[in-house]
């Protein structure tokens, strides 16, 4: 993806929201966090829920000191990083900041680019549109395979696969099919225990 000078240095981010909430989805579900949700995304899922990520150009460039500001403000003492797409951009400065003040550091990605950054915990969503660097597959802490149709679970064990044996596993149910999706994920993962179910209960609890 093209990124615009003045992201470059990664001194500034295109930012879309930034919020205090529970974590919804995957390994660290009902955790608090401080979420910092960056523009911009190449990889364009049919299913994607947001959708205004895609273009960076639409959102205000943020300098990374507010952002840690807002992220201590908060009393977060975890923030995670999410998109649009976290590795198109360098995130190493932000990141190194947010560590100086003793703030942990999560990512949600693709993988589509190499991960620049100081990260605590990686949580890998591949896309087959533009499948992950192999880089980002060994730094992996959370594989979590979105699930749109059963074709999918075939991805998912290419992926698994990649990664380390330390690496959690998630099957997650695409929202607007879940309903449709559940029983056959479930059954999915009682046959192949290695994976776990994870559900967007954000959406149920009706929080961002």
């Amino acid at each position: 993806m093209k990124i615009a000078p003045e992201f470059e240095s990664g001194m500034l981010l295109p930012m879309i929201e930034q919020f205090y909430t529970v974590q919804g989805e995957g390994y660290h579900t009902g955790k608090a966090a401080y979420f910092i949700r960056i523009g911009g995304c190449d990889i364009g899922c049919y299913w994607c829920d947001t959708k205004i990520s895609w273009r960076a150009d639409l959102h205000k460039a943020e300098p990374i000191e507010t952002i840690v500001e807002n992220a201590i403000k908060s009393g977060s003492n975890a923030v995670v990083v999410t998109g649009g797409e976290p590795s198109a951009y360098n995130l190493t400065p932000l990141t190194n900041a947010l560590k100086a003040h003793g703030i942990a550091t999560f990512v949600e990605t693709s993988g589509a680019y190499p991960l620049l950054g100081t990260w605590d915990w990686i949580c890998l969503s591949p896309k087959m549109q533009k499948p992950p660097v192999n880089e980002v597959f060994k730094k992996a802490n959370e594989l979590k395979v979105i699930i749109f149709e059963p074709t999918d679970f075939a991805w998912a064990e290419e992926n698994a696969a990649k990664v380390p044996a330390t690496c959690k596993l998630y099957l997650q149910p695409e929202w607007s099919r879940s309903k449709e999706l559940m029983a056959s994920i479930v059954e999915y993962v009682k046959t192949n225990p290695k994976w776990s179910v994870s559900i967007q209960s954000h959406k149920y609890m009706r929080i961002p």
